[in-house]
């Protein structure tokens, strides 16, 4: 398995679709898609299931799948580049340093599809719909960009339907049940590996969509660790 880890790792350095720890990239991206197509990120990406879905679905967008595991990228990279999808690429990174790749409002939607849901209270930082990432998504999301959040996890659906109240966001959807509830089929029926595992055993997919506002998030944090606490211990 390392080995294969090692041969990936040194595969995507050629792929002309994957930028490791690039530079001055802020406001370059029109220049690298070759076109002035919206720009959509999925973040923790994994294997790229859903930024290579959503570049077959809408080849008037340009999608950049971001991860810091680069062996995992690794597939939907190279899918990406035998099948001619000139409008996926892929980012390695942290998720903490976007602002430094993105120029404010140069991004159009973000999406953030089964990631971990951190379950642990002292980890409740991790999960990217906590305020802390939703002030970096504020950074490069254009004005009414929106936030996707897919998930198996009960826990991190609740969580983000929480900020969302306690923050005064904007819900645009919200599916307790994609399978019964959307509409949407083929935009929210692409499946990643994580959803086939169904870790978290419930058999349900839930789906969020949000709006940030361009004004500054209010400090809540202190109010939401402890509605956390009180609510996940009971």
């Amino acid at each position: 398995m390392a080995q294969k880890k090692l041969i990936r790792f040194a595969a995507i350095k050629a792929f002309e679709n994957v930028l490791e720890y690039p530079t001055n990239m802020q406001g370059q991206w029109p220049s690298f898609f070759k076109n002035q197509n919206p720009l959509v990120l999925e973040l923790a990406c994994g294997k790229g299931e859903y930024a290579v879905g959503l570049g077959r679905q809408f080849p008037d967008k340009n999608f950049i799948g971001l991860d810091v595991k680069g062996n995992r990228m690794y597939i939907g990279a190279r899918y990406a580049l035998e099948n001619k999808l000139a409008n996926v690429a892929f980012l390695r990174t942290e998720i903490d340093k976007i602002a430094g790749y993105f120029a404010p409002g140069e991004v159009s939607e973000i999406w953030i599809t089964f990631p971990d849901p951190q379950l642990r209270l002292s980890k409740a930082k991790k999960r990217l719909t906590h305020p802390r990432f939703l002030r970096l998504y504020q950074q490069i999301l254009q004005a009414g960009g929106k936030v996707n959040l897919k998930t198996d996890s009960p826990v991190l659906y609740q969580f983000t339907k929480m900020v969302i109240e306690l923050y005064g966001l904007q819900t645009v959807k919200d599916y307790n049940n994609v399978n019964v509830q959307a509409t949407e089929a083929e935009l929210l029926h692409i499946k990643t590996h994580y959803e086939a595992l169904d870790i978290s055993g419930s058999g349900r997919i839930h789906y969020l969509q949000f709006m940030l506002p361009t004004a500054a998030l209010p400090d809540k944090d202190e109010q939401l660790k402890q509605i956390i606490s009180e609510h996940e211990h009971q």
